[in-house]
C-alpha cells in the first residue's frame, strides 16, 4: 500500500511559478517510478511528468517541456512539481501517481499507476 498526499497548489497570474510536493508514505519509497498527472474540468486526465526511482531519468510530454521540473527526495519520501512560466491552460487538478511495478521504466499512460493522490487544484489566471 501506498499513500499519497499532494499540496501546494493555489491561485496564480500567468507568468508565475508553483511548486507541487507530494508526501509519500507506505511502501519503500525509493523502489518505484512516480508520476504527475493533471486533469481539467470537462477534459481527459493528461500525462504531466514522471521520474525513476533515484530521479536519473525523467518524461514530458511537449506541453510542459521546458517549463515544468519534476524532483523527488527519497530520504524525505517526497516528489516535487516545479512549474514555470505558468499559462491559463495549465489550469487542473494536478495529481500525483505511484507505478510500483516499475523503478526505471516511465510511462506516461495512467492505467499504469497503481496508487492516486487527491490531487491539489492549480489554477492560473490570464
Amino acid at each position: 500500500q501506498v499513500q499519497l498526499v499532494e499540496s501546494g497548489g493555489g491561485l496564480v497570474q500567468a507568468g508565475d511559478s508553483l511548486r507541487l510536493s507530494c508526501a509519500a508514505s507506505g511502501r519503500t519509497f525509493s523502489t518505484y517510478a512516480m508520476g504527475w498527472f493533471r486533469q481539467a474540468p470537462g477534459k481527459e486526465r493528461e500525462f504531466v511528468a514522471a521520474i525513476s526511482w533515484n530521479g536519473g531519468s525523467t518524461l514530458y510530454p511537449a506541453s510542459v517541456k521546458g517549463r515544468f521540473t519534476i524532483s523527488r527526495d527519497n530520504a524525505k519520501n517526497a516528489v516535487y512539481l516545479q512549474m514555470n512560466s505558468l499559462k491559463p491552460e495549465d489550469t487542473a487538478v494536478y495529481y500525483c501517481a505511484a507505478d510500483i511495478s516499475s523503478s526505471w521504466y516511465l510511462d506516461d499512460r495512467g492505467n499504469e499507476y497503481d496508487y492516486w493522490g487527491q490531487g491539489t487544484q492549480v489554477t492560473v489566471s490570464s
